[in-house]
């Protein structure tokens, strides 16, 4: 059995914080409990903290855009904080434009984001 990466719920915001190197399984994984939580809980937002990773592939950029496209038919945006200058180099040399993802700093910043993005 893969590990799990955890889903923490904040008032309608679903919170990942990736802490391990991600691998085509586990990424595969988290898609898929990403978007039974936000069905579960009828989150409004989803923010994923990629801080600790070092590195992507293109298989892996795909998966953070369909966690945001998948969430975005669920009615909730997707943030991405936390990126390293190393991965947002590697995803622009990859051609990957990740559509639909929103992305900030730091966690504080994403929430912004989101409240903004209910707001509105």
């Amino acid at each position: 059995m893969a590990d799990r990466i955890p889903i923490l719920r904040m008032g309608d915001t679903l919170l990942v914080t990736v802490q391990v190197d991600m691998h085509d399984q586990l990424a595969v994984r988290l898609l898929d409990d990403l978007t039974t939580m936000v069905v579960k809980t009828h989150a409004r937002g989803v923010l994923i903290d990629i801080s600790a990773l070092d590195m992507v592939d293109s298989f892996i950029g795909r998966m953070i855009a369909d966690v945001a496209a998948t969430s975005r038919i669920l009615d909730a945006q997707t943030v991405v904080v936390g990126m390293q200058p190393a991965v947002a180099i590697t995803l622009v040399e990859l051609g990957m434009t990740l559509p639909g993802v929103r992305t900030a700093l730091d966690v504080e910043q994403g929430m912004e984001l989101l409240r903004d993005a209910r707001d509105t």
